[in-house]
């Protein structure tokens, strides 16, 4: 009994407050960070920049309080260093995390997992060396981050961008000017072009990058594209998930 104890001391609980306050800090930075991208319309965003930053607090910051770990109780021998087993850990995740990130044509989808996976290994870590308190904030801080900031990241100003292939026959091709006016009157701003001819097949394509502000509804423009007759085929993904 006093073993568990030892673990919810007084000097243990002030040690995993000031971890908690350092975690809190880490991510609010995070935050920020990842609302300048997701603004953007990036790939990586608010939870993605959070997570990384919380987790790597994490691992930072308990390398501080040696003393403390395992309950204050630690006698390993210097031979046995605990943080070569993290640096272990911590890369072998990392190649399981970069197996979830999955890229669609432009589009990526998996950051948030990825990042998801890597924070709960060090918080595995923090309890592996016992500072429960630590790993409780952390868990409740990734979970706030993975149901809510997803909703948030919606309501806060933003700027969506999408990806357009359009594909024509070679003698009824659009110009550019008039493909942009056709994606205005749809509420998108063409920020970027790329083409691409096809001469076996007779066939001209425009790669475009689309943007608008907000979280935008796409059904207009997908009637508007099925049903013109020139347009052979397209195909409109977003950025990210």
């Amino acid at each position: 009994m006093n073993t568990l104890l030892a673990y919810w001391s007084s000097e243990e609980l002030m040690t995993n407050l000031l971890l908690l306050l350092h975690l809190l800090g880490a991510a609010t930075i995070g935050l920020m960070l990842g609302y300048e991208r997701t603004y953007h319309g990036r790939a990586a965003g608010m939870r993605t920049y959070a997570l990384v930053c919380v987790s790597s607090t994490m691992l930072t910051v308990l390398n501080g309080y040696p003393s403390h770990w395992f309950g204050g109780m630690s006698n390993t021998p210097a031979f046995a260093d605990p943080t070569r087993v993290i640096q272990g850990i911590m890369t072998g995740i990392g190649f399981l995390g970069a197996g979830v990130i999955m890229k669609e044509g432009l589009t990526i989808r998996g950051l948030s997992t990825a990042a998801s996976i890597w924070t709960t290994a060090a918080i595995g870590v923090v309890i592996g060396v016992g500072f429960y308190g630590a790993a409780l904030c952390a868990t409740a801080v990734t979970m706030a981050a993975m149901t809510g900031l997803g909703r948030l990241e919606r309501m806060l100003p933003h700027q969506s961008v999408l990806h357009l292939s359009l594909a024509f026959p070679c003698d009824r091709v659009p110009t550019a000017d008039e493909i942009s006016a056709r994606m205005a009157h749809h509420g998108f701003k063409v920020i970027d072009w790329s083409f691409d001819y096809c001469a076996p097949q007779r066939r001209f394509q425009y790669l475009l990058v689309l943007q608008a502000c907000g979280t935008v509804r796409t059904h207009g423009l997908v009637a508007d594209l099925t049903g013109h007759d020139d347009v052979l085929e397209f195909r409109l993904a977003p950025t990210r998930s």
